[in-house]
C-alpha cells in the first residue's frame, strides 16, 4: 500500500513508521520541518518518502502524492502554549481533508480519545470535534479512540514516573478518580498496523483499551 502518516516524528508516528516499512508499504511522512526528520527517515529501512507541510496552513499546490491507500492522522495541537487549541486542531483537520482529497486517499485511520459521557475536558472534546471534522469529508474514516497511551517516552508515562519518584506525598486534585483505560503503546501500534487488513474496520469507529478501569 502507498500510506500517508501525519505526525511522524511524534510518539506514535515515529513507532508507527518501521512498523509500515517492516510489512513493505511506502510511506509518505508528513512533517513540519523536513531537516528535523531527515535522521530518523534515513535509519528506516523501506521505502519512504518525506512531505513538508503544516496543517495550519493550507496544503501545497504542488509536490503532492498521489493514489494514497490510506492515510494516518495523528496530528494534535495540546502541545503548543495557544489557549485556541481547540480551533487549531479542528483547522488543521480540515487542512488534512484537503490534502488527503487531492492525494486521492481512499480511507482514513485516526486515532483519537476513549469520550464516553457528557462532561468532558477541553482536550477530549477537541479530540471528539476533529473526529466530527474527518467524517464530513467524503473519505471513509476509521476510528481508534484510546485511553492513556502506558509506554516509556510517552506524556502520560512520563508524568506519572515524575510523580512516584519525586512526590512521596502530594495533595491530590479532584481528577486524581476520574476514571480512564490505559493501554499499551504496543497495542496501539497493533491496532493502528491492523485495520489496513480488516477491510470491516472502514468507516467504523472502536475504543481500545487494556482490560482495567483505573483511576
Amino acid at each position: 500500500m502507498r500510506i500517508l502518516l501525519t505526525g511522524a516524528n511524534g510518539y506514535i508516528g515515529k513507532r508507527l513508521l518501521p512498523i509500515l516499512t517492516g510489512h513493505g508499504h511506502e510511506v509518505v511522512c508528513c512533517v513540519r520541518d523536513r531537516k528535523r526528520f531527515a535522521a530518523m527517515a534515513a535509519s528506516t529501512a523501506g521505502d519512504v518518502r518525506v512531505l513538508e507541510t503544516d496543517f495550519l496552513e493550507p496544503p501545497p499546490e504542488e509536490g503532492l502524492p498521489e493514489g494514497i491507500d490510506a492515510a494516518y492522522y495523528l496530528v494534535h495541537s495540546m502541545s503548543d502554549a495557544a489557549e485556541d487549541f481547540e480551533a487549531r486542531e479542528e483547522r488543521a483537520a480540515r487542512n488534512f481533508l484537503a490534502l488527503a482529497a487531492r492525494c486521492g486517499t481512499k480511507r482514513i485511520v485516526y486515532l483519537g480519545g476513549i469520550a464516553n459521557g457528557q462532561n468532558l475536558s477541553r482536550h477530549l472534546e477537541s479530540r471528539r470535534r476533529v473526529e466530527d471534522v474527518l467524517r464530513e469529508g467524503s473519505i471513509p474514516v476509521t476510528a481508534l479512540r484510546a485511553g492513556i497511551v502506558v509506554g516509556s517516552g510517552s506524556a502520560s508515562f512520563e508524568i506519572i514516573r515524575d510523580l512516584v519518584e519525586k512526590l512521596p506525598v502530594m495533595v491530590t486534585p479532584r481528577w486524581l478518580e476520574t476514571r480512564t483505560q490505559p493501554v499499551a503503546v504496543r497495542n496501539v501500534l497493533q491496532f493502528l498496523e491492523g485495520v489496513l487488513r480488516d477491510p470491516e474496520s472502514v468507516g467504523q469507529g472502536y475504543d481500545i483499551g487494556g482490560p482495567e478501569v483505573l483511576t
